[in-house]
């Protein structure tokens, strides 16, 4: 297998070259460094022919072209020196501008996915052209790695499609379709797949007689085309987006920006050094390796079936969703998007009604107008039959519960379905409290039912936790794993507890919060605090954006479960014996009566907290805040760990980024542990034992810290 070549040479006319990208053994071609080798060798020969037209280059692999470079090449070079990552980047410059000296014009054909250095490849290469496939796309994703691109794409877009265009691609960091590429420039034609190959080659003609792919290479190699003023204004107006949209936690996109600003008014080989130099200065950082750690994470994820072995998965062809409201009709309309027949159901007319609207009008918006299609309505509404019978549910492959939080309701609904569904059919509920096992008893078939929980909104989060009880089988799980890779969800497999995975590890990190504001500490120094380590908000108001009467639901679950390791604060029931429940009431702990709808400070907050302040409480410092928040939940990730409720630490990791937006540049909570490492962490808790169980370490953490091992072996 080692010796199998990646790149097969062939001709389909006498004089056209056609090299085929084809990894052996793998679904995605990808640049390793005998990928890059074998590569140059091919072109070592091609360049010493002088019978040929053309070169054509395109993928073997259906829906990708290039998927970009071999990321574990990158782990393994982390620690290198940045003389060397300027020296490697300088190697792949190198070898791709050789497709833009050629005796003859270079044409890349692609087809489906082309991103990073596959999109850096295609650059270089003097013309492009792209299939109607709706999975093509190009783009340099690398900032979301904590990187820019490194083998000349900082360098070479800017002159073929403008500045403007290529700052955008490159700080954004996301993909555009053929149509986009075709607008700016950067791709010649846009052809149905079967024709890639033809096209390709009747391009090649075409630069034969016409010459032009020799002027554009003259001018692509000068500076940039744009005036002082531009320049400058440009740059001004893209740091200022750049800077909002990252908030200072991700330096790679500024510093692209800085690389290619800088390099506009210098020649292509110039412009090429500037981006080795900037990239080794991000090459291997703390960010870059967090980052990393979080492409692997999702890579793992979507290759991880929920359970070992080889288990077989049940055909999902129907879904029910039981009950209407916020969170039935978000995964109804998830269902309908993937074109999952849907079934919604709800015991009041009105709310169904409403429910099925709601799911319509989701499901037919469109991106590119920013407004409902009638096309897409008319494309979707077969999908989904809203009824208030049971016996239209009878025939349904899965049926997920989302009604209220009720565990009698929610066991009514259950024991009344039951018997009408197919035998092989499982049944499942998206609580978020309620332990599973429990709502098991008294089924016919508990190893058929699981826990499908979705986060709210259903139509961003990515994360669905799928739970096991006790009694659940290995099918029931595969299958409901399988069925939320479906709908485009990543989904992780949790044992049966208290506040499941997410929930359990959130509640903590809130409830301390809530402790902070008793001790007198002010609201906008803690979510001030919070945000600064890269949370999405602060706890106090993600408190309003859930609900307070929720929250107090919730943390009242969570106290009878923890009851050494909860503290039941006063200040929840008073604001919400008070009438404030947060941003659906208008008020909570902050104020959102007004024309925007945002929370604003409570002038009236303070007289409903007063009688509730502790006294002679210790003055904290944002230092003491950050471990007030996070140490406690890391401490709850540790026991989660020990009583075995996910079944890899990385699942912990991926549950708290997709599912509470916990910083990606910090590469998850246990990751960021590992940055810190355990005995260190154990004299962070040392001054905040006082505080009770809550803030005592773990044995697992007294155990890390005396091998000196981390979480991530």
């Amino acid at each position: 297998m080692a010796n199998e070549s990646s790149f097969q040479l062939s001709m389909p006319e006498a004089d056209i070259a056609l090299l085929t990208f084809d990894m052996p053994g793998k679904s995605a071609n990808i640049l390793s460094k005998p990928v890059l080798a074998e590569l140059a060798q091919h072109l070592d020969s091609l360049e010493a022919r002088d019978d040929l037209a053309g070169l054509v280059i395109i993928s073997a692999k259906p829906n990708i072209f290039i998927a970009g470079a071999d990321l574990r090449e990158f782990v393994a070079s982390m620690d290198i020196e940045p003389e060397q990552t300027a020296k490697m980047c300088g190697e792949g410059q190198s070898l791709f501008a050789r497709l833009s000296k050629t005796p003859f014009p270079t044409v890349a054909a692609i087809d489906g996915i082309c991103v990073g250095g596959g999109a850096e490849l295609a650059t270089w290469c003097d013309r492009r052209i792209m299939s109607d496939n709706p999975k093509t796309e190009i783009g340099f994703p690398e900032v979301k790695l904590g990187l820019f691109p490194g083998w000349g794409g900082t360098a070479r877009s800017p002159r073929m499609v403008g500045l403007a265009n290529a700052v955008e691609m490159v700080t954004g960091g996301a993909s555009i379709s053929a149509q986009e590429a075709f607008s700016m420039g950067l791709v010649s034609d846009i052809v149905p797949v079967d024709k890639l190959q033809s096209a390709a080659i009747r391009l090649i003609r075409q630069e034969q007689e016409t010459g032009e792919y020799k002027i554009d290479r003259e001018k692509w190699s000068g500076p940039v085309d744009i005036s002082e003023t531009e320049l400058g204004f440009l740059g001004a107006t893209a740091s200022a987006v750049i800077q909002a949209q990252t908030k200072g936690h991700y330096p790679a996109p500024l510093a692209a920006l800085e690389v290619m600003m800088a390099a506009a008014g210098a020649d292509i080989e110039t412009a090429c050094k500037m981006e080795a130099e900037g990239m080794a200065q991000l090459f291997g950082s703390p960010i870059n390796a967090s980052l990393l750690n979080v492409f692997f994470l999702t890579d793992r994820n979507k290759k991880d079936t929920g359970v070992e072995g080889d288990v077989p998965t049940r055909d999902v062809n129907h879904v029910a969703v039981i009950g209407a409201g916020i969170m039935g009709a978000g995964i109804a309309a998830a269902n309908v998007k993937r074109k999952v027949p849907l079934t919604l159901s709800d015991a009041n007319g009105d709310a169904l009604a409403k429910g099925v609207s709601n799911v319509l009008q989701e499901v037919s918006f469109n991106r590119a107008t920013k407004s409902a299609d009638v096309e897409r309505a008319v494309e979707f509404a077969p999908l989904i039959n809203g009824t208030t019978s049971d016996s239209e549910i009878a025939k349904c492959d899965v049926v997920i519960e989302a009604v209220v939080e009720n565990f009698d309701v929610k066991r009514q609904i259950f024991a009344r379905l039951e018997p009408l569904l197919d035998e092989n059919a499982i049944l499942a509920s998206n609580t978020s409290t309620i332990p599973i096992t429990t709502l098991a008893e008294g089924l016919a078939r508990p190893e058929q039912f699981c826990g499908i929980h979705f986060f709210n909104p259903v139509r961003k989060m990515k994360l669905v936790e799928v739970i096991r009880g006790e009694k659940t089988n290995d099918e029931t799980v595969a299958t409901a794993v399988a069925y939320a890779k479906r709908l485009g969800k990543s989904p992780i497999v949790v044992n049966d507890g208290p506040g499941f995975l997410v929930n359990r590890l959130l509640f903590p990190y809130m409830n301390e919060a809530l402790e902070l504001v008793g001790e007198g500490v002010e609201i906008k120094h803690i979510e001030s605090v919070a945000k600064r380590f890269g949370m999405p908000m602060g706890p106090i108001t993600l408190y309003d954006m859930v609900g307070l009467d929720t929250a107090l639901y919730a943390g009242r679950i969570m106290w009878e479960a923890f009851p050494n390791r909860i503290v039941a604060s006063p200040i929840l029931p008073a604001l919400v014996k008070a009438g404030r429940l947060g941003q659906k009431s208008g008020q909570g702990f902050f104020d959102y009566n007004n024309r925007k709808r945002r929370g604003e400070p409570d002038p009236t907050l303070g007289q409903l907290i007063e009688p509730h302040l502790k006294k002679d409480a210790t003055p904290l410092d944002k230092k003491d805040i950050e471990a007030r928040l996070f140490l406690p939940m890391l401490l709850e990730a540790t026991r989660v760990l020990e009583s075995n409720i996910v079944r890899d630490a990385r699942d912990v990791d991926l549950g708290l980024i997709f599912g509470i937006g916990f910083p990606p540049f910090k590469g998850g909570l246990l990751f960021w542990a590992d940055t810190i490492g355990a005995a260190n962490i154990m004299e962070m808790l040392k001054p905040l034992e006082h505080l009770g169980d809550r803030m005592k370490p773990t044995t697992m953490l007294e155990q890390m810290a005396a091998e000196g091992s981390k979480f991530y072996k």
